[in-house]
């Protein structure tokens, strides 16, 4: 993989050799979007040949397509990817929020399944939520930066936090609460990174768990997938049937799995089959190995992203790291959960495996921005504000460190030297004084 990636994907390095972590979070990337390609067709061959388009390979053409561009957008950022998306952050925050009102508008937005979450027509469909959650991220990064006081206090965080409401509240209206509990668990992971008190995370939690709490209650289909979760058995053919169908197939995989391409499960028994619920098929068709090389390509994709976040040279950087590694491994492990059994169904895909083309094409951009960070790509601009005409020290207390740093302490310490030389000299010769005139 490092072969294909210098050959194709990376940077041409000036010196020294490219960074582990720039390596592995490669690497992960494109096993994961290859694994993908090859279930996406395994899950959905049959339903597509049998339905309305009549080709098996329907959903493989456009997810091609759709990886292609994906994959172009994350090689172009990996080159200067931090410097640009900077700039256009708050442009983007912006297009998202005016896509995500666009597609409530009744004849604008375009329906599925009893909810209106895309915009556009035929093949250039897109997913405005998809590009909301990405731009929460890079706004929350860029503010937290140049601001880091603002952790002091829920009151400082609202310029943060009334956006991240807003784009909540228009995606929970669509109806998806899924992809806006991962906007939410994602702002507090960056929050946490910025180092807001623990005190203060609580509260926010209570805030966003009552308002989920509320969300499930007046809704009706939302209580049928949690009675189903809680009770899967007490109505099968009903609100526990998808959770059922996992749970049939994951089981009808055993240890090594029935073979790619032979799933049952997948023939009109398992909704969604290429989507949300593409991690059963994984199951029946490549087993327990199967799940657990999918799980450790993302802990793979989540150690490395981590330690890109952790060896970042500036704030900016780290908190844009950290935000992009938490979006995707919080989508995957909710995702990964749900099919599992051991949280509710919530509609949210499987970052690079699933079928969806937005969140394809995003979260490979997502990927070329952490590919930059880990060449060690910086944003001075993004540096903290200063105070009284100082710089203030912006990562984690990490005394001043350069040039001038250590000219300034030579400074201070010849000071000190001459100071206490001048005191201990005076102190000098006015004892021999006394002493000499103690003499006479």
């Amino acid at each position: 993989m490092s072969a294909i990636r210098l050959a194709a994907f990376g940077p041409k390095r000036r010196a020294g050799a490219m960074p582990v972590e720039y390596s592995l979070l490669l690497t992960a990337t494109l096993c994961l979007v290859a694994f993908g390609v090859v279930m996406v067709f395994s899950a959905s061959s049959t339903t597509s040949l049998l339905g309305d388009s009549g080709d098996s390979a329907f959903y493989l053409k456009r997810t091609v397509a759709f990886g292609i561009f994906g994959l172009i957008a994350m090689r172009i950022l990996a080159v200067r990817g931090v410097q640009v998306i900077y700039r256009l952050t708050p442009i983007l925050l912006a297009v998202s929020i005016g896509l995500l009102l666009a597609v409530l508008v009744p004849g604008v937005g375009v329906e599925a399944n009893g909810a209106s979450r895309w915009i556009g027509a035929g093949f250039l469909q897109i997913q405005p939520s998809e590009i909301a959650k990405v731009a929460l991220v890079l706004h929350g990064a860029a503010l937290l930066a140049t601001r880091p006081r603002m952790t002091r206090s829920i009151g400082e965080l609202m310029p943060y936090l009334m956006p991240v409401g807003v784009v909540c509240l228009l995606v929970v209206a669509e109806p998806d609460l899924g992809t806006a509990m991962v906007s939410c668990l994602t702002a507090v992971a960056l929050l946490i990174a910025a180092g807001v008190k623990m005190r203060h995370l609580a509260l926010l939690g209570l805030v966003v768990g009552f308002a989920v709490l509320l969300a499930i209650l007046i809704e009706p289909y939302r209580m049928e997938r949690l009675t189903g979760f809680l009770s899967p058995g007490t109505d099968p053919a009903g609100a526990g049937f998808q959770a059922t169908q996992a749970q049939i197939a994951l089981g009808s995989g055993g240890v090594f799995g029935v073979g790619v391409g032979e799933s049952l499960q997948k023939a009109f028994y398992l909704p969604e089959a290429h989507t949300d619920m593409i991690a059963a098929v994984i199951g029946e068709e490549m087993g327990l190995l199967g799940i657990i090389g999918l799980a450790g390509l993302f802990g793979l994709f989540g150690y490395a992203g981590l330690r890109t976040a952790q060896r970042a040279r500036e704030r900016y950087t780290k908190l844009l790291a950290t935000g992009l590694v938490s979006l995707i491994m919080v989508q995957a492990t909710i995702n990964l959960f749900a099919v599992l059994g051991l949280a509710p169904l919530t509609g949210v895909p499987l970052p690079f495996v699933s079928y969806g083309n937005s969140s394809l094409l995003l979260l490979l951009a997502a990927v070329g921005i952490l590919l930059n960070i880990a060449d060690g790509a910086t944003v001075p601009a993004a540096r903290p504000r200063p105070s009284n005409g100082r710089l203030r020290v912006v990562d984690g207390g990490r005394p001043a460190s350069g040039r001038g740093a250590s000219q300034r302490r030579s400074a201070s310490s010849r000071a000190k030297g001459r100071d206490s030389r001048g005191r201990d000299s005076r102190t000098r010769r006015a004892g021999s004084r006394r002493r000499g005139r103690a003499a006479g």
